[in-house]
């Protein structure tokens, strides 16, 4: 599996969402289950799927879909 078809299948599972909404660029808090809660779920499955641990900063950070991309390059995840 690519590590895109990863990262779209969380973002997916996590909010609920249909792969197409992926096109929109969702951002935190545009999607009724990405709330605080939901984002802190997100995270902790991108970390569990890439093996990685964010830091605390990019945590923050991540507030949409093209953003947490860029953010997961920062720890070598290609797409």
């Amino acid at each position: 599996m690519s590590n895109l078809k990863k990262y779209d299948d969380v973002f997916v599972k996590s909010f609920s969402i249909d792969k197409k909404a992926l096109l929109k660029n969702p951002k935190y808090d545009s999607l009724k289950k990405w709330d605080s809660v939901g984002h802190m779920a997100m995270i902790a499955k991108l970390e569990d799927k890439f093996k990685i641990a964010m830091e605390m900063d990019d945590i923050i950070d991540f507030s949409s879909y093209k953003v947490g991309k860029e953010i997961l390059k920062k720890y070598k995840i290609k797409f």
